[in-house]
């Protein structure tokens, strides 16, 4: 304890001055304010008035020292700063006290009570660790005042790490680290003034709240999982969102038919009226539709429909029957009754399938019969409408040749002197004495494929097919060329179309030895013979694009029979296969080639001399010679969306066929003679 004698009798001159001063000038009744009732201080606790000017740290404690009647413990080094208290009324001893306390905490130096005699006083920082007065009730019905305290908070509701949090923000800058929590306790630990304690009292006040208990509706007449569903629907809505400014939480129980809400007292009303509102007697509202369909398959539309539903079916069930739904604070904006608004939305037209849907099949008629609620029916038949349309047609015409290749070229392609941009066909040239035949390549052709070649790679004359229009018998050099096949076929888009030119050759495929007491095989046993397709095969799946673009997806295969292998004794063919897969994009009516399946044939053969067979066999000519071919295909792909222009090529078939009024009275349509057949190099020449 530090003596101040000197200190503490300029103080109590000054206090002397001031009360004669007080007494000689009569003091104006100020009027007390409101407070519970208290015991009201005796004439020996009121002092007149409280007053320091410009007074150092050391002329504030021994004004606390005097007030108190306690002696300070203090360091020998405190912040120094200057301090003013002007206080010109009666004031009670203790409330005096407590402005000292105060105006030494704003500047930064904490007091505590050690007893009942004394006062220690350290820097505020500190304070938390020189043993404060610990308050263990309320701090509400405290004076507030800048004495530093502790208080320990522990939360009946609240987690104390989420406290602690809010709570950083509100303790004194002077107090650094005054918290000190208690996880396993669910406690804190906080060491500040007596004013800041109180709010931080209040403010645990306020939030320490449990959580909302929930509630349970019981339904009547709907079903809980719709009715809930519904309403998730009707919450989208920014208005209502707006105005119940909460975070509810609504889930079904089908087991039991009811709906459980956990939401805030206040928006309960809403729900207690929405719910009453939905949960009404109602005529059922399912039944059954007949969709008859015009185009596509009824099986394949009833399984795709089906998987619709059970997609969104699913994707339900993952998200969970349990929605929390946030939105924004609340306002004041918006319909007075918002069970009446959420009421009347839920008559709305929904967007989803309910769950009792279904959906079957009829393949005799056609049809997918329907079962569910009326916006289930409405919105089948919505996707049927995008389903069930005609799918567009492509005629593919194909010609396969096979050209005999010489010495001077390596392909069928070279050989025939086609003119190709990538796959497809934009010229060709050949001729013969005083004549050309075919047509060269488009100008600009070579870097454009918009450009039409000026002969036969886009032409669509009717009459002419595309073996016609190739024409590769014409010239002399196309002579090395035979035409294998040219059929055409007709396909949908993303239909499969094959096209078999073959022959069917029985292959022993497993035999059994039915011969008593022997193993050898040879006599006494059957065989299963199955047949081995041998030939040209071509498969082609369109796909048909709204530009007038098909893009075709070709397989090609081809087998030749080489010469025959001796298996256990029976005779069996040995095949040759070549097959290639290409994927190509071209324009209706263009013809695309594809080539490279070659085969090399290697032949020897012997000339008789005279009539002996031995010795003119063994005297005549050897000869060897080697044949090399290679397979062409043209495929000229047409989209059907004129039925008149595109039946003319068929029509002029007919027309010169002898049943022609036999097929005009099964068409009920006159079918026009067959024109005069003009040479083919005329549709090329010029007027």
């Amino acid at each position: 304890m530090i003596q101040r004698p000197f200190r503490i009798w300029l103080v109590a001159a000054l206090l002397a001055v001031a009360a004669t001063a007080a007494s000689a000038q009569p003091v104006a009744p100020v009027p007390a304010p409101a407070k519970p009732a208290t015991t009201k201080p005796s004439g020996s606790d009121i002092i007149p008035n409280l007053r320091l000017i410009d007074g150092d740290i050391d002329s504030v404690l021994s004004m606390l020292e005097m007030l108190s009647g306690r002696s300070i413990i203090r360091p020998a080094s405190l912040p120094t700063t200057t301090y003013t208290i002007d206080i010109k009324r009666p004031i009670p001893r203790s409330e005096a006290i407590q402005v000292i306390e105060t105006v030494l905490s704003l500047n930064n130096i904490g007091v505590t009570p050690m007893g009942d005699h004394y006062f220690k006083v350290v820097a505020l920082a500190a304070l938390k660790t020189e043993a404060p007065q610990l308050i263990s009730g309320s701090t509400l019905g405290l004076f507030p005042s800048g004495r530093v305290a502790a208080k320990l908070f522990q939360p009946k509701y609240l987690r104390i790490e989420d406290f602690q949090q809010q709570i950083n923000g509100l303790v004194s800058p002077g107090v650094g680290g005054a918290i000190v929590p208690f996880p396993k306790a669910n406690a804190l630990l906080v060491t500040d003034t007596i004013s800041n304690l109180q709010r931080i009292e209040t403010l645990m006040d306020k939030l320490d709240k449990p959580a909302p208990e929930p509630k349970f509706y019981t339904l009547k007449f709907a079903k809980a999982s719709d009715l809930v569903q519904k309403i998730q629907l009707i919450m989208q809505n920014p208005t209502l969102q707006g105005q119940l400014g909460a975070t509810p939480t609504i889930t079904a129980d089908d087991r039991t038919n009811q709906v459980i809400l956990v939401a805030e007292p206040q928006q309960r009303k809403f729900f207690d009226d929405l719910i009453a509102r939905l949960d009404i007697k109602a005529d059922p509202n399912t039944r059954t539709d007949v969709i008859y369909l015009k185009h596509a398959n009824a099986k394949d539309v009833a399984s795709l429909l089906t998987q619709v539903i059970s997609g969104q079916n699913n994707a339900a069930q993952k998200i969970g029957a349990q929605s929390e739904i946030s939105r924004p604070q609340a306002n004041n904006r918006g319909p007075a009754n918002l069970a009446q608004a959420a009421s009347i939305q839920a008559a709305s037209p929904s967007t989803s399938f309910s769950s009792i849907v279904t959906v079957l099949a009829d393949e005799r008629t056609n049809s997918v019969i329907v079962n569910g609620t009326q916006d289930d029916i409405r919105l089948i038949k919505q996707l049927v409408d995008k389903i069930d349309v005609i799918l567009p047609q492509v005629r593919i015409e194909v010609v396969v040749a096979e050209v005999k290749l010489t010495n001077n070229f390596q392909s069928g392609i070279d050989e025939l002197g086609l003119q190709l941009q990538g796959n497809r066909l934009v010229g060709f040239a050949g001729s013969t004495a005083g004549l050309a035949v075919g047509g060269g390549a488009a100008s600009g052709s070579t870097g454009s494929s918009s450009t039409t070649p000026s002969g036969f790679a886009s032409l669509d004359h009717p009459g002419y097919t595309l073996s016609g229009i190739l024409g590769l018998s014409t010239t002399p050099r196309f002579s090395m060329a035979n035409i294998l096949s040219d059929p055409t076929i007709v396909t949908t888009h993303n239909k499969k179309a094959t096209i078999k030119v073959v022959e069917q050759r029985p292959v022993i495929s497993s035999y059994q030895n039915t011969a008593v007491g022997t193993n050898t095989v040879g006599s006494g046993y059957l065989s299963n013979v199955s047949y081995k397709d041998i030939g040209i095969t071509l498969t082609v799946t369109p796909l048909i694009g709204d530009d007038g673009s098909v893009q075709m997806d070709i397989d090609q295969t081809v087998s030749d029979p080489l010469a025959d292998v001796i298996i256990d004794g029976n005779a069996q063919p040995d095949i040759e296969t070549r097959s290639t897969t290409s994927f190509v994009t071209v324009h209706s009516g263009q013809i695309v080639v594809l080539g490279g399946l070659q085969k090399t044939e290697r032949r020897r053969s012997t000339s008789r001399l005279g009539p002996i067979p031995f010795i003119g066999d063994l005297l005549g000519t050897r000869t060897k010679s080697t044949t090399r071919t290679d397979l062409i295909f043209f495929i000229r792909p047409t989209i059907l969306t004129n039925p008149d222009k595109d039946d003319q090529g068929a029509m002029k078939t007919i027309s010169r066929l002898p049943i022609r009024e036999d097929v005009e009275g099964i068409l009920g349509k006159k079918i026009p003679p067959p024109p005069s057949k003009k040479p083919f190099w005329q549709l090329f020449k010029k007027d």
